[in-house]
């Protein structure tokens, strides 16, 4: 009888929800609404909520309303990977939007002491972005509801005298569009709810990520892709006060709204952020009651890395505001909470939206005075600081200087370019490749958090990653300075718009007996592979050596000569100068063969074949790792790739190439007669590459001999309380943070590194035991690891002295196998060429040093 019951309710509830969404599900009471400001079914042809709305269709509905309304202006701030629009709408009063250039100005003004300001005339800026997940879509499809409600609800239009909204309808176009096509394709006109459903359970990568597969709410800081720098850049030009970022949690839980747990607050974000987001969480919780919802705050999310959209904000004077709804994932579903539909997720977040906006109205002085008063403080905290500035630079590298720069620029950060040699403290800081970051600045406390080193916290757990040191990740050298650096005359500052990485050229003239490129610069290998594509003889130089003339060049420099090809010296000495501009890298002539170390016939310099590089995607493969191995090669070193999915692997797909590449993930689908075939492969001379799971895969599965470390992370005592269970398992987990480690500059994976002191960063507590030869173990930790960011101690003795990369032989070929990510969210440029190298030089690690 129970069950008849159930199924009887179940089947009611399922004909409801596809039946009753219109508009008076989601709009609030009391208002009414202009005619002509069309509604989004008269644009879509749908009620919000009945499908997923696809972000042709959320950018064709923003722009009727703008054209609709005189409260809206519509604009297009940049464009994804996949070219879509990104769009902004601004909404407020007509008077103010005739003149926001004079509203920005004004808002500049508050990070300048200096500058007067009025604050009880200035109006309150509101930030909305929706859906940086793009599978977490009530969030886009509320944009809707805040789109049509703020430009046609008539009882706001006086008070948006004093507010300015600012409303992304989708921060990453890509993800939102590829989850939509998904869900929508699978939906059945009669919904049941059942979540081991197609719809529910979207194929890999799944929406959540950009076109790479990245997150793109962890790049806010370091804005690597281009739908960061256009959002980052809408921040800094109108420095919103409250910034609403909202998403979506697992299917069972309820709705979260900042603040969150206190204690996980970074220590440069002011007690006062904390308390106007608890303040303005008495407005969520008032409105929520009132359409009865479930929620809670202070819980499980944390404000400690400033590269998420809700803490971006905190350290500069704005309040950033997390809400994280329980999916629905497709458009019914059931949850532990009774059936979840997608109207429902979707008027919690609207409801959110405007509890924002009752707040931001009614703390419109209060929230622009903390942004004063911030930035006021900000002039005390920097004269009070003895660290006057920060410079960092590579000798060697001038790209690795030159990005690190830009990602600081992005910021609104002034940087200084340094145009004479300098020593600091024994350290040589060459003009022109090293940046010069001044802290008295408004951005002083992003400036420290980019700078700075931590290993000790409040709290042992973190929502995300614990450190971020930038000029560690850019494996740079860098120092923080007193004022006397700062007096020097031959200093230039950067602007922004004229800022570029300086083109690379051929040094010597046309017809010389060789080329040599040296492997230092960061684009060096996209250059080794333009060249090799081209058909020119590509040779490695295993040893030192230098030129009569007094060049010297180091181990890893590329040799290059016109091979098979008929072109004439002139023309080849042409293309070579297009690879070298286009790559921002020096070509050098070699006039003679008789070169000193070594000659330039020697056994010493290898043939390089050509990488033929697969990565294995899909079935069980770490998407984030993946995406950022798709990234470095297809945006930085422009190879081209195959992205080839697990259940292709097979001897007649895989003989095609010669480099595999294996992220994390697992590869349990692959079985015994995969690792087989890549065994197989491998011994033909090729190379794979692996990390994390993959490792675990080949070593079970006998591919390698490799051993893991293990650590004693078991709880001991005869009681402990319950309550803090959650808490001591999760403390142990290494969310992310970054250590030291030694190269060997001499091993092929070490080329083109000069110092053999290097950072790494690591996210996972897989600890590998170094191989017995220890020729094999280009890369360790040392014994005191912990450069920077929080490590449980009992994971202490997993990397002291333990091995970061590993080269296990196989037949002819052989496993690359690192411990560590060298990729990680495409900012650590620091050990992306140990990566690579694994590509390029893989093929002439001598066996002897594997086995």
């Amino acid at each position: 009888m129970q069950r008849i019951l159930f199924l009887l309710i179940f089947t009611f509830m399922s004909s409801w929800v596809s039946a009753q969404v219109d508009l008076s599900y989601y709009l609030p009471e009391g208002y009414t609404y202009d005619p002509s400001i069309p509604t989004p079914k008269q644009v879509l042809g749908y009620e919000v909520g009945e499908w997923h709305v696809t972000h042709d269709q959320l950018v064709m509905y923003m722009k009727a309303v703008a054209e609709a309304s005189n409260r809206v202006v519509f604009e297009e701030t940049g464009r994804s990977y996949e070219k879509r629009p990104q769009t902004l709408l601004t909404i407020s009063s007509p008077a103010n939007l005739a003149r926001l250039d004079q509203i920005k100005e004004d808002r500049k003004k508050l990070r300048d002491p200096n500058q007067s300001v009025s604050i009880e005339s200035m109006p309150v800026v509101m930030f909305m972005g929706y859906s940086v997940h793009g599978n977490e879509a009530s969030g886009a499809n509320a944009s809707l509801l805040a789109a049509y409600h703020f430009a046609a609800a008539n009882e706001i239009e006086a008070e948006l005298e004093n507010v300015v909204l600012l409303l992304d309808p989708a921060i990453n176009p890509d993800g939102l569009n590829r989850f939509a096509s998904w869900v929508n394709s699978h939906k059945s006109y009669n919904l049941n709810g059942d979540p081991n459903g197609r719809e529910y359970n979207e194929a890999w990568p799944r929406g959540r990520t950009n076109h790479y597969w990245f997150d793109l709410n962890r790049d806010w800081l370091p804005v690597q892709h281009p739908e960061s720098r256009n959002r980052v850049k809408v921040f800094q030009s109108w420095l919103p006060n409250i910034h609403l970022d909202f998403h979506e949690m697992g299917t069972n839980s309820t709705f979260f709204f900042q603040p969150g747990v206190p204690s996980r607050t970074h220590p440069l974000t002011p007690d006062k952020n904390f308390e106007l987001t608890e303040k303005i969480g008495t407005y969520h919780a008032k409105a929520l009651d009132k359409i009865g919802s479930l929620y809670y705050n202070q819980e499980n999310y944390d404000d400690f890395y400033y590269g998420k959209g809700s803490t971006y904000p905190d350290v500069q004077g704005s309040i950033g505001i997390l809400f994280e709804q329980a999916s629905s994932r497709g458009h019914l579903q059931e949850s532990a909470n009774g059936m979840l539909s997608f109207p429902f997720t979707i008027r919690n977040q609207f409801t959110a939206n405007l509890s924002s906006y009752e707040a931001a109205k009614e703390m419109r002085e209060e929230l622009n005075q903390w942004m004063r008063d911030f930035y006021v403080g900000i002039a005390e905290e920097t004269a009070a600081d003895v660290n006057k500035a920060y410079i960092f630079g590579s000798e060697k590298d001038d790209a690795r200087s030159f990005h690190l720069a830009d990602l600081i620029l992005q910021h609104d950060i002034k940087v200084f370019s340094l145009e004479e040699d300098i020593t600091v403290n024994g350290r040589d800081f060459k003009k022109e490749n090293a940046y010069i970051v001044p802290a008295d600045q408004p951005q002083y406390r992003l400036i420290k958090a980019m700078f700075e080193t931590r290993t000790e916290f409040q709290d042992s757990l973190f929502y995300d990653i614990s450190a971020w040191t930038y000029p560690m990740a850019f494996n740079l050298d860098y120092m923080a300075l007193n004022s006397r650096i700062l007096n020097l005359a031959n200093v230039r500052e950067i602007n922004k718009n004229e800022f570029q990485l300086k083109l690379g050229q051929v040094i010597g003239g046309v017809g010389a007996y060789q080329y040599a490129m040296e492997w230092t610069d960061y684009y060096a290998p996209k250059a080794a592979y333009k060249l090799m594509k081209e058909g020119f003889r590509v040779r490695v130089a295993n040893a030192e050596f230098s030129t009569p003339e007094g060049k010297s060049f180091g181990r890893g420099t590329i040799l290059i000569d016109k091979g098979e090809t008929d072109l004439s010296d002139a023309a080849f000495f042409q293309k070579l100068q297009e690879i070298a501009s286009s790559s921002t890298v020096d070509i050098h002539a070699i006039s003679t063969g008789y070169t000193a170390g070594i000659n330039m016939g020697s056994t010493f310099i290898t043939p390089l074949e050509i990488p033929r590089v697969a990565l294995l995607v899909d079935n069980g493969v770490d998407g984030y790792e993946a995406g950022e191995i798709w990234h470095l090669l297809d945006q930085r070193i422009e190879m081209p790739i195959t992205l080839l999915p697990v259940d292709r692997v097979s001897s007649s797909v895989i003989d095609r190439y010669n480099v595999i590449l294996m992220p994390d993930g697992n590869y349990g689908s692959l079985g015994k007669s995969g690792a087989s075939t890549l065994r197989s492969w491998a011994a033909k001379g090729n190379t794979l590459v692996a990390k994390g799971g993959a490792l675990r895969f080949l070593a079970q599965n006998e591919v390698i001999d490799i051993k893991f470390r293990s650590v004693d992370n078991d709880e001991k005592g005869l009681q402990k309380p319950y309550a803090i269970y959650r808490d001591a398992t999760g403390a142990k987990v290494t969310g992310g943070a970054i250590f030291n480690a030694n190269l060997d500059l001499t091993h092929p994976l070490g080329y083109g590194y000069t110092d053999s002191a290097i950072h790494t960063f690591r996210n996972d507590n897989l600890f590998l035991e170094p191989a017995e030869n220890p020729y094999a173990n280009p890369l360790v930790y040392t014994s005191n690891p912990l450069a920077s960011g929080y490590l449980h101690p009992s994971n202490l003795p997993g990397l002291q002295n333990g091995s970061v990369i590993q080269v296990r032989g196989i037949g002819r070929g052989r496993v690359v196998a690192f411990a560590d990510n060298m990729n990680f969210r495409a900012f650590w440029f620091g050990t992306n060429k140990l990566y690579l190298n694994a590509i390029f030089f893989g093929q002439v690690i001598n066996g002897g040093t594997t086995r």
